[in-house]
């Protein structure tokens, strides 16, 4: 990772130059075109040349409107997060959470390039409003200072981990694939006799969905605020 991805030279902590620029390209279609590709050729397979393609544009031209690839990403990303829906405000906290999260994981899979770029800054406007709304709903649930700060990186990472899990084994996984890792497992239940019991890797058994909602749930439950000092 460059650099620039991470320090000041990210695309949210810069202000965008006053200079005259190329029409009728703009940033909004450089991003469009770009979350196109990516979710046809995955983060190694965007380039800045097969961008400019995609819009029919020389390189060059790009440059009046990002910098870098690492400008691009940033931007395709907050992109595809304002496809989270921000659900409506309800009187359970836990639910409003649970939904925000249930579309955050959907949105990721749909692209499943995303999970893998989310320790980037994630500073754009779609990633903090929908941010500020999961601690918001915490908050509800009497959570404040290092408690809403530690549950709201908790469920960012349970669900970014297992996104980046599921996308990862959908797509370099056939269903035949998934069988022969299910009987690496079964092939000796001596030696993993609790993999066995529990239907480890048995996608017929429990699936992602199952797995990732009894997860939440597992998290939301126990979420309450931390006594003083502890």
């Amino acid at each position: 990772m460059s650099e620039t991805a991470f320090g000041p030279g990210s695309v949210w902590l810069r202000d965008e130059p006053e200079r005259p620029r190329p029409v009728p390209l703009s940033r909004e279609r450089i991003v469009a075109a770009a979350a196109t590709l990516l979710d046809e050729h995955g983060a190694d397979g965007l380039t800045m040349r097969r961008l400019a393609q995609q819009l029919d544009v020389t390189p060059t031209a790009l440059y009046w409107h990002v910098k870098t690839k690492d400008d691009v990403l940033d931007l395709a990303l907050d992109h595809i997060f304002g496809d989270v829906p921000i659900p409506a405000v309800t009187a359970d906290w836990r639910d409003d959470a649970r939904a925000l999260i249930r579309h955050w994981r959907t949105a990721m899979l749909r692209h499943p390039w995303a999970p893998a770029l989310i320790g980037r800054p994630m500073l754009g406007p779609n990633v903090l409003a929908r941010t500020e709304f999961l601690q918001s709903a915490l908050s509800r649930g009497g959570l404040a200072d290092l408690e809403l700060a530690v549950t709201t990186r908790l469920l960012a990472n349970y669900v970014i981990g297992a996104a980046l899990t599921e996308a990862t084994w959908r797509g370099t996984a056939d269903a035949r694939a998934q069988g022969e890792a299910r009987r690496r497992v079964t092939a000796d239940p001596a030696a993993y006799p609790t993999l066995n019991a529990s239907g480890h890797l048995d996608a017929d058994r429990w699936d992602d969905d199952i797995l990732f909602e009894r997860g939440l749930d597992a998290i939301l439950t126990a979420t309450h605020p931390f006594e003083p000092g502890s």
